[in-house]
């Protein structure tokens, strides 16, 4: 009953168009005032010390990393170090967006950043060389994606928040651990590489289906002038994912050096932002980590209430009483987040859900990391597929299409995805084989 007046209550509010982060908080101030006899100063307490977690100050260093990379020149070098690579080949331009897309990924951690740098660079380029707007666009909005399942990824970092400090029986009595931050980096890089290799197979089965373009092959010095102008951009992923790696700091001090590195290639090595931008680019990162970080905070409290009503243990023995196995829970977990991902953004979907799924997760024996990949596979979906796929609305506004439009041209990639998260969710070794080679 109290999760029912909880959900409903919820439901309602986000119905009325107020925003996700009012409606998580004015449903929890709501039940704790009226339902139960939580002091405030309980209420209080747990506002600031939900959010005093070290990880979750990775979340602006990232985006301000994100968006100094955005401005500062790198992604137009990394187009022009893929298409120096691939762009003889069938779709030559659509392949290097692809190339561009992943490896802008490895560097930003946000996916509506990625689509921003490369899509409005690629794109025009594209429909000169005669490729159909609705095919770059298809490619653009979905290879985005890649920016939060390649580290580093500020979804990541926003699972393992909502699941840190969980430690949860296990389906043999044993208790288990929340996945780490520096784990989940680690586990999203075959994932990330096997995604980009299939929205790269598409791309190149569909080019040479209908005759696109291709361009002619680059030279080997060419290739070389690219990769040495792009390398600056390149060395970042040796930055973090390696520092994380060889146990030089942690995710959140990547995440710092990331910021300055960032800021250091882009106005005194390529010269493409003065530092009279600075401050602009200060202020945007500002702007949305704040709206991010007070998701954060309503979404604790969130957590908070459903913890103290028991709903998630509540759940998860139902569910082991009814006798649903693993890979039953697995397929409506995916049913769930793809229906949430219709009306809620990433970040809200995994504050809100993970708390509640990841103890069912545990208790039917699915390890932590590989259903935090999953989760973030179906938020990968979720922002490429209408009506709030935050990815759609970026590459609309780039390349002046609707959404309608967009939509229909996006769906081959996106049945390629959705294939790709079945083989994720029933396939655990994909998200495992790299922690568990590291010793993770």
């Amino acid at each position: 009953m109290s999760a029912l007046i909880i959900f409903g209550l919820l439901i309602v509010l986000m119905l009325t168009g107020m925003p996700i982060s009012i409606s998580l908080g004015l449903t929890v101030l709501t039940f704790l005032f009226t339902m139960t006899e939580v002091p405030i100063d309980t209420v209080a307490l747990k506002l600031f010390t939900g959010i005093e977690k070290f990880e979750i100050m990775a979340i602006p260093f990232f985006i301000l990393a994100g968006n100094f990379l955005t401005h500062g020149g790198v992604a137009k070098r990394m187009i022009a170090f893929a298409t120096a690579m691939v762009g003889h080949w069938h779709g030559g331009l659509g392949l290097a967006g692809v190339i561009a897309c992943a490896l802008f990924a490895a560097v930003s951690g946000s996916s509506p950043a990625t689509v921003v740098a490369i899509g409005s660079v690629i794109l025009p380029a594209m429909v000169a060389q005669g490729f159909p707007k609705q095919f770059g666009a298809g490619v653009i909005t979905t290879s985005g994606a890649l920016g939060i399942l390649i580290p580093p990824s500020i979804v990541m970092v926003m699972y393992a928040v909502a699941t840190s400090g969980m430690q949860v029986q296990g389906p043999d009595g044993e208790m288990v651990d929340s996945a780490s931050v520096g784990e989940l980096f680690m586990a999203g890089v075959v994932p990330g590489l096997m995604l980009a290799g299939f929205l790269a197979l598409t791309t190149w089965y569909r080019a040479r289906k209908f005759g696109y373009p291709r361009l002619t092959r680059a030279s080997l010095r060419q290739r070389w002038l690219a990769f040495r102008e792009a390398l600056w951009g390149l060395l970042l992923i040796i930055v973090v994912i390696g520092g994380i790696y060889a146990g030089i700091f942690t995710p959140t001090e990547a995440a710092a050096m990331s910021a300055v590195y960032a800021f250091v290639i882009s106005v005194f090595v390529y010269k493409d932002l003065t530092l009279r931008d600075v401050p602009r680019v200060l202020l945007a990162s500002a702007n949305m980590s704040a709206m991010l970080l007070y998701i954060i905070t309503n979404a604790v409290l969130f957590s908070f209430l459903l913890a103290h009503e028991n709903i998630p243990q509540a759940l998860g023995q139902w569910m082991v009483d009814a006798g649903l196995s693993w890979w039953m829970f697995l397929i409506i977990v995916n049913i769930l987040l793809l229906a949430a991902g219709n009306f809620m953004e990433p970040s809200s979907i995994v504050l809100i859900m993970a708390p509640i799924l990841f103890p069912v997760a545990i208790r039917l024996g699915i390890d932590p990391v590989h259903f935090g990949i999953m989760i973030v596979v179906n938020m990968e979906v979720g922002m490429c597929h209408p009506p709030v796929g935050l990815n759609l609305y970026v590459a609309s506004g780039i390349t002046k299409m609707g959404i309608t439009e967009l939509t229909i041209a996006v769906w081959p990639w996106l049945l390629t995805m959705l294939f790709f998260l079945l083989l994720v969710t029933y396939v655990p070794a994909i998200s495992l084989f790299l922690p568990q080679l590291l010793g993770m």
